[in-house]
């Protein structure tokens, strides 16, 4: 039979950004072995994604983004023999969605459109304050628009994607659990480790913890540990900074007794599709989550994890972690069973392969 033939086109280096790898570059495999024939087409070549979110570097910056521009024209020639072309958040970090215009409207090309984000929504870093100005938000409902499917990693994104698009699928931020988040916590009597994972665009989520960390700092015997490409401002004696290490990762997220991820309520981080927790839950790491968007329905209160909306509900859930690793221990292996049976790559490739059925 002859295969389906899929472009992909995604903003960053294959393997390096969080988004891709877990929203569609683990399936990968499994698309290849259903007779999917894949291409790839990435905006940004790996050296300009190594300085992207440094300070200053504007030349290189620039650079990159041109080059991957003449790149994105070069492609719109090369489009004819694709069945399907799957766009993971745009073709182009700036500017009006001229190339999925191109794709969808002269071309005619089926476009699975995906995104995790709350991407419609300025957020961009203080590093790239120059690009926030020419992004063209407004494009992610357009590309909604003209997509065949959209593919969502929650149903608050998948609610303003049906504003443009009856076709939305739920396609879940998913962790391999075979290959890679393969490993369990073992809690024992070793020093507490409360940790959190995660980028600089999401380090000041961390503020709200700092006061319930220091208080309980007064008491008790533990480290803080921050993995994340920058380290956190924070003033506390418990803090441990390891920067992320794709080589490490999981090495490094199961040194954590208790992995949390606090949220501010409002409409961008209800766009966020719980990964953090999903991390930390594949390796039997009870977590301590906010009551925002997606995590609600992932957590269920005290019994795979803790859900704490208040200061207060964050320190006793936390001290009753701190001081029992049988329910530490008991938590992390519902945790992991919730991420198997619901979040894992084996329980949704069949509906992530739907996504490219004729």
């Amino acid at each position: 039979m002859k295969p389906t033939k899929i472009l992909l086109i995604y903003p960053y280096p294959a393997g390096e950004a969080p988004s891709q790898r877990f929203r569609f570059e683990q399936y990968l495999d499994h698309l290849k072995k259903q007779n999917f024939q894949i291409s790839h087409a990435p905006f940004m070549s790996l050296k300009t994604w190594q300085v992207l979110y440094k300070a200053g570097n504007y030349p290189q910056k620039i650079g990159g983004i041109l080059w991957g521009f003449i790149k994105r024209w070069w492609l719109m020639f090369r489009l004819r023999k694709f069945d399907f072309v799957f766009i993971h958040r745009e073709a182009a970090p700036v500017g009006y969605p001229l190339f999925e215009w191109i794709i969808a409207k002269i071309w005619r090309k089926k476009i699975i459109y995906d995104f995790d984000d709350a991407i419609w929504l300025p957020n961009t870093s203080s590093q790239n304050s120059l690009v926030a100005k020419i992004k063209f938000h407004q494009k992610t409902a357009l590309i909604c628009k003209w997509a065949h499917k959209v593919s969502v990693g929650n149903e608050y994104l998948g609610d303003y994607a049906r504003q443009f698009n009856s076709n939305v699928v739920y396609n879940p931020t998913t962790i391999d659990t075979v290959h890679l988040h393969n490993q369990t916590k073992t809690q024992n009597n070793e020093k507490l480790v409360i940790g959190w994972t995660g980028s600089h665009s999401t380090l000041p989520y961390l503020d709200f913890l700092e006061p319930i960390l220091k208080q309980l700092e007064q008491e008790y015997s533990f480290e803080f540990q921050v993995i994340a490409n920058q380290p956190p401002q924070l003033n506390l004696k418990s803090l441990v900074f390891k920067p992320w290490n794709k080589a490490t990762e999981i090495e490094d997220l199961l040194a954590f007794n208790i992995g949390v991820m606090p949220l501010s309520d409002d409409q961008w981080a209800k766009g966020k599709c719980g990964f953090k927790a999903l991390q930390y839950m594949a390796l039997g790491i009870p977590p301590l989550v906010s009551p925002v968007g997606v995590n609600t329905r992932i957590v269920q209160n005290q019994e795979n994890g803790f859900i704490c909306g208040t200061p207060e509900e964050w320190h006793q859930a936390l001290l009753q972690l701190m001081q029992t690793p049988d329910l530490r221990a008991s938590l992390g292996t519902k945790a992991r069973q919730t991420v198997e049976d619901h979040y894992s790559v084996t329980s949704n490739q069949n509906n992530f392969t739907v996504l490219f059925k004729r």
